[in-house]
Parts: structure tokens; C-alpha cells; sequence
């Protein structure tokens, strides 16, 4: 039976694959060839496959992987597993949870005074942080009033958006060229030129994925084909990444949908699939994500051995985990979670929704204003 990734939480195996290059550009084109270019680039791997022994066993780890990331599912769990009143139970677990992950805005003072005299860079997701979850991902505009907290954020330190949409995308929603961008999980960077920031000097343009182009638009078409007949799927084309959106998918054909999707990978071993918020994602097996591009954009911007960085990632999903483990691996860092219910993170901090994230960029440009930082 052919080889099939199901990767729920990540684990990658590292094997060497070979960097595609560009014949000729303006643009600084990443990965390099060999021998040059940036650290963070030159230690791209491929993940080794995981066999599966029963296709079966494959779509019910996943599909139950959905459930349980449910918030519907998390309140039903707490409900049936205390005798105490479900509110009860959730309130006593919110508490807890908040003792360990405490609201950004009522630490914010705290915050400032760890980061005095230091330079801040901002790294925000898209999805969830700076738009709300929408059913149609098409739809998923951000506010007039948070694209202006934005661009004011980027006045005052290097900031960049790192996205699981691919970059066209996230930057026709956002608008703001002032910002540095990083599509499908990271997969796709852009550092224009004439940056405050870009010790390039020239416009940098990363896609260590690049050769897999041609694997993601195959996908995309056959998926798109495969899942037309379950209403409410959804299947979007995010350049190094095809994500199945099944947010508006009746929970009783998850498994079908999961199977579409299964049958999919048999063909191509070499992707795999992750989960986040309502969507599975299907991705090169390569070794990069969120935190592989944070440490990338740092690099680049000049800022990788600085010890007077702080770099602040505030995120919602799953996938953006890995850049909260890298900022705790650094012991250097400020990551936010953006959640309303409890759940497991590697960030240290929280902010409900969309709404205190904007309260939270507003404070910070506040704050920098009045401490005359910049």
C-alpha cells in the first residue's frame, strides 16, 4: 500500500532534498545554490514517510483529531466527564488555563517594561488575528479600523503577516506595502527592496517549495473535483499549500471528506496533511513552517543574533505553534495565542479574539509614541 502522511500534531524525519533555483531574476531568490546563502534556508528536509498500516485506522485518527479540536466537542467532553454543572466546570478550567496563559492586554505594562530599550518585530497571522473566522475563507476581509492599527504598527517596528493563505492572497486582504508577507505557512517569502529593514538590499523572494508547484495545482484540480458532491467543502488553492476547508461540511460526512483526501496522498507520498481550524492542510514534506519563516524574516531583517530583539508573534491555529516553540526555544520572545476557549499552546500569553488583538496594537503604538522609542 502506497505511503500516507497524516501528521496530527507534526513530527518531522529529516532527509535532504535538492533546492530548485531560478534561471534569472531581480529578486534574491531562496534557497541558493549550494555552498551560500542564508543558515535558516541551507538546513531545508524532507520528512520521511510514515506507512500506514490500515487505510481505515488513518481516516478515524484524523477524523477524531477534528472532533476533539472542536469547540462544541471540548464543551461536550467537560459536560459528560464531571458531576459538577458544565458552566461550573468550565469556569474553574478557563481560570486555570488563563493563570498559565494571561491576557496580553492585562499584562501589557509588564510587557513594556521587559521590552524597554530593546526592538520589537512584529509577526501577526492572518485568519482569526487580524480577520474573524468566516464560513466562506473568501470572505474573510479585515476591518478598516485593524488595517490602520496595522499600518500604524508597521510605522513603528518591522512587521510582518505569516499566513497559511498564499501571499498574493493575504496581501490583497491586508493592502498595506509597508508590511513584509509570508504566504502558505511560510513556504512563500517576499522582502521587498527599499525596506527600512532588508540589510538585502535588494527585494528577497523565498520558496523553498518552489518545485512542488506543479504536485499543489494537480492536487488542488483533482480535490476540487472529488469533494463537489459534499456540500459545504471547500477546496482552496494556496500555492505550496491546498487547504480543505470543512467549517460548513456536515460532521457525519468528515469521514468521507477525509477519505477524498486520503486518496489523494496515495498518489503522492511525498505531501502530507496537517490540520487547523476547520481546514486540513496539505503541504510539501518539507522541513519548514511558521517558525522556520519567523527564524527566516529575523535573518533577513538583520536581526538573528541581536539579544536586544524581542520578536512578537501572535497567532490562532495549530499551525502557528511552531513559531510559538521557537521563540520558547530562543528564551527570547513574546507569543500571544488568540483564543477563546482554553487549549493547549506553547505561547505564554492570550487574546480572545480579533478585537483585543486590535486593542493590543493600538496600545503598543501608544505606548511607543509615549516612550518616544522611534
Amino acid at each position: 500500500m502506497a505511503n500516507v502522511n497524516v501528521v496530527v500534531p507534526e513530527g518531522l524525519l529529516p532527509v535532504t532534498v535538492s533546492p530548485a533555483t531560478t534561471a534569472s531574476s531581480p529578486m534574491i531568490l531562496y534557497p541558493p545554490p549550494r555552498g551560500g546563502g542564508a543558515p535558516a534556508a541551507a538546513s531545508i528536509k524532507k520528512k520521511c514517510n510514515s506507512p500506514i498500516e490500515h487505510a481505515g485506522g488513518w481516516t478515524h485518527v484524523l477524523v477524531e483529531s477534528m472532533k476533539a479540536s472542536s469547540p462544541t466537542h471540548l464543551k461536550a467532553v467537560a459536560a459528560l466527564s464531571t458531576a459538577v454543572p458544565a458552566v461550573e466546570y468550565e469556569i474553574d478550567d478557563n481560570s486555570a488555563w488563563m493563570i498559565q496563559h494571561p491576557s496580553a492586554l492585562s499584562k501589557f505594562e509588564q510587557l513594556m517594561i521587559a521590552t524597554r530599550g530593546k526592538q520589537i518585530v512584529m509577526f501577526l497571522d492572518y485568519d482569526g488575528t487580524l480577520s474573524p473566522i468566516v464560513d466562506d475563507p473568501d470572505s474573510a476581509f479585515i476591518s478598516e479600523t485593524m488595517r490602520a492599527a496595522v499600518k500604524e504598527v508597521a510605522k513603528c517596528f518591522p512587521t510582518a503577516v505569516v499566513s497559511g493563505r498564499c501571499r498574493s492572497k493575504v496581501y490583497d486582504f491586508v493592502k498595506l506595502t509597508e508590511l513584509y508577507y509570508a504566504g502558505s505557512h511560510g513556504m512563500d517569502i517576499k522582502v521587498p527592496e527599499g525596506t527600512k529593514y532588508n540589510k538585502k538590499k535588494k527585494a528577497v523572494l523565498f520558496q523553498p517549495a518552489s518545485e512542488f508547484l506543479p504536485i499543489m495545482n494537480e492536487v488542488h484540480k483533482t480535490l476540487s473535483e472529488k469533494t463537489r458532491t459534499i456540500p459545504g467543502a471547500k477546496v482552496e488553492n494556496n500555492t505550496f499549500c491546498v487547504s480543505v476547508h470543512f467549517r460548513c461540511v456536515d460532521e457525519k460526512r468528515w469521514g468521507l471528506l477525509v477519505e477524498q483526501v486520503r486518496a489523494v496522498l496515495k498518489e503522492h507520498p511525498e505531501l502530507r496533511v496537517t490540520q487547523g481550524r476547520k481546514v486540513l492542510e496539505i503541504r510539501p514534506s518539507i522541513k519548514w513552517d511558521k517558525g522556520k519563516a519567523l527564524e527566516f524574516l529575523l535573518e533577513t531583517l538583520g536581526f538573528a543574533d541581536c539579544q536586544s530583539v524581542v520578536p512578537v508573534y501572535i497567532g490562532d491555529d495549530r499551525t502557528d505553534e511552531d513559531a510559538f516553540q521557537v521563540l520558547r526555544d530562543r528564551g527570547q520572545g513574546i507569543g500571544i495565542l488568540v483564543s477563546e476557549f482554553p487549549k493547549e499552546t506553547k505561547a505564554s500569553y492570550s487574546l480572545r479574539n480579533p478585537a483585543e488583538v486590535m486593542d493590543f496594537l493600538v496600545r503598543l503604538v501608544e505606548w511607543n509614541r509615549l516612550s518616544g522609542t522611534n
